[in-house]
């Protein structure tokens, strides 16, 4: 059987993109915008800088730690928190910063630079899961941190050396490094935060994790809650508590969503009939996958349908 959360961050089109590498000299301040279907984070290499969110929630980061802002959300990067701030466009201005090289901002002394690499994760228009809203709105992973996580931290090593380093090839490889880096994130908060925590222990649980899978795996198939339960050797009240308290919805529910996010994907990658995919995700007819579909995401899949084939 497949990985859950493989299936997962497939059918959410996990994508990393790379907007800079920062060398921030004092004093400094950036407002970064919110963008939509997206994580984004940034790596300290050096120096020190404040992260901080629109509500106040903030983060100092020292040189090693890494911070994610799993929602895209707006928010500030400075050296303090008094440091004058300006957005990130105009700061791509005043710096004269055309994507080459190293972002530089700020007058201040060379060896005062707070050294960051920038980017985010983009998930495809629509995307969703339990998994994604269980991440935290501002994580926080310390030098500390990564030391006790071999994986994380050969990643985050490489991505650093290979930024640095330049040359052909180099944002292809750091962009690979860092999908990369975002499953090796998740997996490390789960047993630091209780949402991921849950999320993460309904995939690894011997019965839900298996129905979990059942479902991944043969997304068509008629399901039920006995049928399920029944697989896993658990009655169908016990089962659907149980199944509601790890995952947040029930199994009905997660069957529902997970066909239409599967939807999506095969629409956008396999530029299939609106027809073919009702087939391969379990709904019985054209017609009400397309209810189904515009009821969920506003458009009927003939939208999506027509802009694959125009790609």
């Amino acid at each position: 059987m497949n990985d859950v959360l493989d299936d997962i961050l497939d059918t959410v089109e996990l994508k990393a993109a790379l907007y800079f590498w920062g060398d921030f000299r004092p004093p400094f301040g950036l407002r970064v915008p919110a963008f939509e279907n997206a994580a984004r984070f940034h790596l300290n290499i050096a120096g020190e800088c404040v992260v901080e969110l629109g509500d106040g929630q903030n983060v100092r980061l020292h040189a090693g730690d890494l911070v994610l802002v799993p929602n895209g959300a707006a928010h500030r990067i400075l050296g303090t928190p008094d440091d004058p701030c300006m957005p990130l466009d105009e700061a791509y201005t005043v710096a004269g910063f055309t994507g080459d090289g190293p972002f530089l901002l700020g007058n201040g002394p060379p060896d005062a630079a707070c050294q960051l690499i920038c980017g985010h994760f983009d998930f495809a228009a629509g995307a969703d899961h339990p998994l994604l809203h269980a991440v935290p709105e501002l994580l926080h992973i310390t030098a500390a941190d990564r030391a006790t996580q071999s994986l994380l931290d050969d990643l985050v090593g490489l991505i650093s050396q290979r930024m640095i380093a330049g040359g052909a090839g180099a944002m292809a490889s750091v962009t690979r490094l860092s999908e990369a880096l975002f499953i090796e994130i998740l997996r490390f908060v789960t047993a630091k935060h209780p949402m991921m925590t849950t999320m993460m222990r309904a995939i690894t649980d011997p019965q839900i994790g298996h129905a979990l899978r059942l479902i991944h795996n043969d997304i068509a198939k008629g399901w039920t809650v006995e049928s399920l339960g029944s697989a896993v050797g658990m009655s169908r009240s016990r089962f659907a508590e149980r199944f509601r308290e790890l995952v947040g919805t029930t199994p009905m529910g997660y069957i529902a969503e997970w066909r239409l996010q599967r939807a999506l994907r095969l629409l956008r990658g396999q530029r299939a009939s609106v027809k073919s995919v009702a087939t391969q995700i379990g709904f019985q007819s054209a017609a009400a996958f397309t209810r189904a579909f515009a009821a969920r995401f506003g458009h009927p899949p003939t939208h999506l349908d027509r802009t694959s084939a125009t790609d």
